[in-house]
């Protein structure tokens, strides 16, 4: 049972201390729904995501509505879709079908943003994944609500100098595409080395392929209420 002292507490770090849940996001995975038809992946795509989503946002809202904690951001990840087409994409435009896929399914479900339209290439790119990365520039100017992310490299495989020079690219094109909305598609675009197996924060954002069908993420923000603590233990010993 919750008693008043707690309830004070929690509400001092929510007005005071800038606690809040950043993010809930739900991670799905993908591996199930591909096929040889870029039509059919799209249809599984969309079945799967809305599904598995549909009360995703609700129950946010009905758990800061409970605790009185707000949860800023409500957010999918999905498999990385450079592997999820590798079977259905011919072209860059196959891609950015799903692409379009993925923003029908985060507007109907309500979340801020969905991320996964990425490719894991540190050691080296398949065909598929190259077509991805040539289309990004192209699925961040015709979307919102998709995030991008591509892995060049790592300390263990070490850096993909082709996936580098061909970012440097890409970035600068989705620069150009999206100029008219402040370029708003490298905001939504990250280059990585040394991306973890799953990575629930946005925008590079992606359900790692080791991961159970569906993963609920939380992110809690706090650096006042860390900040706080510090300050009040100046002093006392470390097990303290």
């Amino acid at each position: 049972m919750i008693n008043l002292f707690e309830v004070a507490e929690t509400n001092k770090m929510i007005e005071q201390e800038n606690l809040d849940v950043r993010t809930i996001t739900l991670g799905i995975s993908l591996l199930d729904c591909m096929d040889h038809d870029v039509d059919v992946l799209c249809e599984n795509i969309y079945k799967k995501i809305t599904t598995l989503a549909k009360d995703l946002v609700s129950t946010g809202n009905q758990i800061e509505m409970k605790y009185g904690i707000p949860i800023v951001n409500k957010r999918i990840s999905v498999t990385p879709i450079g592997f999820v087409g590798s079977n259905a994409c011919k072209t860059t435009s196959d891609f950015v079908k799903i692409a379009k896929v993925l923003d029908k399914c985060a507007h109907e479900t309500g979340v801020n943003f969905i991320g996964g339209y990425s490719a894991i290439v540190s050691k080296g790119m398949t065909k598929a994944e190259e077509l991805l990365i040539r289309s990004i520039p192209e699925a961040m100017k015709v979307t919102s609500n998709v995030c991008s992310s591509v892995n060049v490299g790592s300390t263990k495989t070490g850096i993909n100098m082709d996936a580098v020079k061909l970012m440097g690219e890409i970035i600068k094109e989705t620069a150009t595409l999206t100029k008219d909305n402040d370029s708003i598609g490298c905001a939504k675009l990250v280059v990585l080395c040394n991306a973890p197996d799953d990575n629930p924060f946005m925008a590079g954002a992606f359900h790692g392929v080791s991961e159970a069908d569906a993963v609920i993420n939380v992110g809690v923000s706090g650096p006042g209420v860390v900040k706080n603590a510090i300050e009040k233990a100046k002093g006392k010993n470390f097990g303290e």
